[in-house]
């Protein structure tokens, strides 16, 4: 065996930047109808009403009271992680 075996060999390596793209959860909505809380929204996406934070968290721009959101107004679902945000409980 040649001593030096490693010059001998080579390798090509790509990386197509929009694979890293293909996993990232589509973006999910929510229309507010009419008696909806953003508990009840979080409980029928997340099935844990205390997540309700999440979805106001990400709603921040249009939301200034969790306790006031109306019908017609579409919510940014965040992707759920199974883990509530730093601070809860």
């Amino acid at each position: 065996m040649d001593k030096n075996y490693a010059a001998d060999l080579s390798a090509e390596i790509s990386f197509d930047k929009d694979d890293s793209q293909a996993a990232a959860p589509a973006a999910r909505t929510y229309t507010v109808k009419k008696g909806d809380t953003l508990s009840a929204i979080a409980k029928a996406e997340y099935g844990e009403a205390s997540e309700y934070k999440k979805i106001f968290a990400a709603n921040r721009d249009q939301l200034t009271d969790a306790d006031e959101i109306k019908p017609g107004q579409v919510l940014k679902i965040p992707a759920y992680s199974g883990q509530s945000q730093a601070g809860d409980g």
